[in-house]
């Protein structure tokens, strides 16, 4: 791992559910990326306040936290990873659709999607 950068334990960090770990896995090998990892930031905005965007990315920064679960590595830049200390990253598939769930513990409260949370 490159200097800078810290190999964070899921307890300070973000935990990737098996379900999670397994759909990343399958969006590598579609986007023919199997180097790629599965990048999680928080911006403003959404119907709550803060949103979550998920990406591909292959590019680390000095302030990126580097989670992994199964092979399978999750990036939280810094400032993201304030607002996301103790989450997890699932993978729910339902009648609805499929998609990545954030369970976060210091969400005040979110919008009806779940992309979208506010902080007390």
């Amino acid at each position: 791992m490159p200097e800078g950068q810290s190999q964070a334990t899921p307890a300070a960090g973000v935990n990737l559910s098996a379900s999670a770990a397994k759909r990343v896995k399958e969006l590598q090998a579609q986007e023919h990326a199997p180097n790629a990892f599965l990048r999680l930031s928080v911006s403003g905005g959404g119907c709550s306040g803060f949103q979550y965007g998920f990406s591909f990315d292959d590019t680390r920064h000095p302030d990126d936290s580097v989670f992994e679960r199964d092979g399978v590595q999750l990036v939280v830049d810094e400032a993201s990873l304030g607002l996301l200390a103790g989450a997890e990253i699932d993978f729910v598939e339902d009648m609805m659709g499929a998609a990545f769930q954030v369970k976060n513990p210091n969400a005040a409260s979110s919008c009806g999607c779940g992309n979208s949370f506010s902080v007390a």
